[in-house]
């Protein structure tokens, strides 16, 4: 009974997607709504139940290959609402497009419980099980507009390239379980601290570790496929790609990084630092030059998982939790400047370029405001709390003594703001190539004014985020 409590989100979870799916297949075309409800009351009910665990003790299940912690019961909270948002911003999209709405729904939930389980694995199978289960729901769900060539290039390209990815990861975990004789994190760091003479099979593993990571949250330079699959891939699908996986990414990094295989931190904190340099810089440099909105905010994704691995890269709790603090800001940053391009995508026309955007602040105030305040936040100006996600990783890493990667990490931010402020000025002081005005929903326009509103309320009070962060990592009781 303890096992099934621990797991009780995800159990419920995986339970009401088959309900969803069983009964998407009887509904008429004109019912097809009743499964967007239901994908959200399933996860408004799974997010009060992951929720009650947050104040809960450390736990293991199932023989020690799944549990729950501060860590795991924040992030899944915010997995849940982001992809909650995700949801509610792509519902028109998909209807106007006639895109398979239920199959939508149901891979999304599919994907959120592969995230889930991410993120509370405490043995490498059962992370490479949640992995697997978010990959190939997203490489369905880049392919599910059938009618659109662009989409099914840009699936087959993320699905080759992830499973050379997944490929590579699951051979290192198969070289430090050969060195180690076990697959349980906590198991594998007490085998590795106590001698020394088990460490070369390890290191040997890390690589591959490092490189199926590396590929997973795009960093340079495996990061080929993000601009391709974020261009090619319907809007809606480029969004959930683009948020709450980045979540569960960093949650697979601490486990297998920080939980199993500390004792190596000199040789992987060595190696992330130069993927963090790389791709803060390779990030930045080339989104100045694209005209495509979608590819633009692909490789301003490869800049900030730069950012996010500078935080792994101080090696230190302080560095953990900023590392926390900035995939969260990220996710829901992204949330809000994706929900703006689907509002804009309407009647068959799709937002995808610069020059789309022109005039939007006349065009609708809302959609403007709340696509500026993600551009600021996302460029890291004060107020807004992307800002404070900067700081406290270059903080992080110049108290580690990467002094150098701070240098390279501050210099790249300020450059890459010209392409953020670009966004802004287009929007405000340019004229409009499309005169007509943009109307979003009401339960739309409402969610993108919380959104937009978080974004800068946050900034004033971080400690609201960053206070659960620190508590994850032990910084404070």
């Amino acid at each position: 009974m303890d096992n099934l409590q621990i797991a009780s989100p995800e159990i419920f979870l995986l339970t009401a997607t088959c309900v969803v799916l069983v009964v998407g297949l009887f509904l008429k075309p004109e019912q097809r709504q009743l499964n967007y409800w239901m994908a959200q009351a399933t996860l408004v009910i799974t997010l009060i139940i992951a929720s009650s665990q947050i104040n809960s003790s450390p736990m293991t299940a199932f023989e020690g290959a799944y549990g729950i912690d501060t860590m795991s019961a924040s992030l899944k909270c915010w997995i849940l609402a982001i992809v909650f948002g995700g949801f509610l911003y792509s519902r028109d999209y998909l209807d106007e497009r006639k895109i398979a709405r239920s199959e939508y729904y149901v891979l999304g939930l599919f994907g959120t419980a592969g995230m889930m389980i991410m993120v509370s694995a405490t043995n490498m199978l059962s992370i490479y099980l949640g992995l697997e289960l978010l990959a190939l729901s997203l490489y369905a769900m880049v392919a599910l507009y059938r009618d659109n060539s662009p989409s099914a290039e840009a699936a087959m390209k993320y699905f080759v390239l992830g499973a050379l990815a997944s490929g590579m990861l699951l051979y290192g975990i198969s070289m430090i379980y050969g060195a180690t004789g076990s697959l349980n994190l906590a198991v594998i760091n007490d085998v590795l601290s106590s001698g020394n003479e088990r460490s070369v099979g390890a290191r040997f593993g890390l690589v591959f570790v490092i490189v199926g990571l590396a590929f997973k949250l795009g960093a340079v330079p495996f990061h080929m496929w993000v601009p391709d699959v974020y261009d090619g891939a319907p809007t809606s699908v480029t969004l959930f790609i683009s948020t709450a996986p980045k979540i569960a990414a960093f949650a697979m990094t601490v486990r297998l990084l920080v939980d199993a295989l500390p004792v190596l931190h000199a040789d992987w904190q060595q190696m992330l630092s130069i993927l963090a340099a790389l791709s803060v810089i390779v990030g930045n440099l080339v989104a100045i030059a694209q005209t495509n909105i979608k590819r633009m905010l692909a490789y301003s994704t490869i800049s900030h998982v730069g950012f996010l691995l500078m935080g792994f890269v101080a090696a230190s709790a302080e560095g953990y939790s900023s590392a926390m603090f900035y995939a969260i800001v990220y996710s829901f940053t992204t949330l809000a400047a994706f929900g703006v391009l689907l509002a804009l995508s309407r009647d068959g026309y799709e937002a995808v370029n610069l020059s789309d955007l022109a005039g939007l602040g006349k065009r609708n105030a809302l959609l403007g405001v709340v696509m500026m305040l993600a551009m600021i936040s996302l460029a890291g100006v004060p107020p807004l709390i992307g800002f404070h996600a900067k700081l406290a990783v270059l903080k992080a890493v110049v108290d580690g003594g990467y002094m150098w990667l701070a240098i390279v990490g501050v210099f790249m931010s300020v450059i890459g703001a010209f392409y953020y402020l670009r966004v802004i000025k287009l929007m405000y002081f340019d004229e409009p190539i499309v005169q007509t005005e943009v109307e979003a929903s009401s339960d739309v326009s409402a969610g993108l004014a919380v959104n937009g509103l978080a974004l800068l309320v946050l900034g004033f009070m971080p400690g609201l985020i960053m206070g659960v962060c620190q508590l994850a990592f032990g910084i404070i009781q």
